[in-house]
């Protein structure tokens, strides 16, 4: 097993592109951190009904207990779609979701903007794939069930993760692009659930808040560093 550092963190990919992305938002934060990164594009592999295999849980199991052998101190699982399954994982260190800390601000920012103009408030979320709706959905009803005029609609924006596969980021953010000035206008929050959404709106200016995964995840990621390693200082990233 290899001697853990203070210093090392894990992270779990379905996304090839993201391990780069979160590799240097890791560096700007907290330059000394080292990231020891997995990516396994076929977690992304849903089961027929919507559901995750139990093949796609153990290979999530296999990599976290991997990543806690390379040494790492805390984990970030950047997929929404599996992130659900990882918080089931027995760990000895802290497993972190990238969209936890998303979907807590979101329902601060609705139920805030609710309770000002004295009605019920809205969280819009987009999604590309359809087995992000479940794990997504179920994160936000977490945190929102102590608001019950909150409410939650979660939209798959269709073609975005057949695009993508393509190898077309343009057409990909694009459909992203049109499906957030629609739904912006109605909600008092907009949110990109998956890490690999994060950069369609970059430049566009909307009527209401976006909220993106990245850097909350990584936000989080440092600070279950602090709490199961040694101190640290990191420099937090700004909200996205």
């Amino acid at each position: 097993m290899t001697t853990q550092s203070s210093q090392r963190v894990g992270l779990l990919h379905t996304v090839p592109a993201l391990a780069e992305s979160f590799s240097s938002a890791l560096h700007e934060a907290h330059p000394t951190v080292e990231s020891v990164h997995i990516v396994d594009a076929g977690l992304l592999d849903p089961d027929p009904d919507g559901g995750v295999t139990q093949e796609t849980t153990d290979r999530v199991a296999a990599h976290i207990r991997h990543l806690e052998e390379s040494g790492a101190l805390a984990i970030l699982v950047t997929c929404a779609s599996t992130a659900e399954v990882a918080e089931q994982v027995d760990s000895t260190v802290p497993v972190v979701r990238v969209d936890e800390a998303m979907a807590e601000q979101a329902v601060t920012i609705a139920t805030e903007a609710a309770r000002r103009e004295d009605r019920t408030g809205h969280v819009e979320v987009l999604v590309t794939r359809p087995s992000t709706v479940g794990p997504t959905g179920r994160l936000l009803e977490r945190f929102a069930a102590a608001h019950p005029d909150l409410t939650v609609d979660v939209t798959v924006v269709d073609g975005a993760e057949d695009a993508r596969e393509r190898g077309d980021i343009a057409g990909h953010d694009a459909l992203i692009r049109d499906a957030a000035i629609e739904f912006a206008a109605r909600a008092d929050v907009l949110v990109l659930a998956q890490a690999s959404m994060a950069e369609a709106l970059h430049g566009v200016e909307l009527p209401t808040r976006v909220l993106t995964s990245p850097n909350g995840g990584v936000r989080a990621l440092l600070a279950a560093l602090r709490m199961h390693g040694s101190p640290t200082h990191a420099a937090a990233p700004p909200d996205a």
